[in-house]
């Protein structure tokens, strides 16, 4: 099994666009990344999406593949197969991480997120976002508050029974 994001944090972006990732991250990058060994730099897929997208979601190398997988199996130009590889092919960008662990983000990708100084890093298992750290912030706060919502008593991981059974296939 494929290693996983853990954690968030905030990072200064400076004016040419670099950023550190976080250590962590950085070590489940190497681990999903085939290609890489000691002393090469991780690859990494950067996925900017769509009008909507106010964030950016980085793909290891083994969840890219998992996902252009399940896109290749879908009937070659149906709407579905065409709207996927709009999003995962052509708004995205292939790079690795420069030689201290940092990213280096467009100009273009920077101003579609409304990112200035500072990159919020949040893990999302098998990828993770970069937000507006302020952007970030007023997207979460629904999940907060309906946390909240739940009660003292409440078991967050009674939510995983919702979850079904995985497939023979899988």
């Amino acid at each position: 099994m494929a290693q996983r994001f853990r954690g968030e944090g905030v990072h200064k972006v400076d004016s040419k666009g670099r950023v550190s990732i976080p250590a962590l991250f950085r070590r489940v990058l190497e681990a999903s990344d085939p290609d890489w060994t000691e002393g090469l730099s991780p690859n990494v897929v950067i996925v900017y999406g769509g009008k909507s997208q106010n964030y950016l979601e980085a793909y290891t190398q083994e969840a890219i593949k998992e996902v252009d997988e399940k896109i290749a199996r879908l009937p070659r130009g149906s709407k579905p197969r065409r709207a996927l590889e709009h999003l995962f092919n052509a708004q995205s960008l292939p790079t690795q991480t420069d030689d201290t662990g940092r990213l280096v983000l467009p100009a273009k990708l920077r101003e579609k997120i409304g990112l200035k100084g500072e990159a919020k890093f949040v893990a999302m298992g098998d990828t993770f976002q970069i937000w507006a750290p302020d952007a970030f912030e007023a997207r979460n706060s629904d999940i907060e508050d309906w946390l909240v919502e739940q009660g003292d008593d409440f078991d967050p991981l009674e939510l995983l029974e919702m979850a079904p059974e995985p497939s023979a296939a899988e």
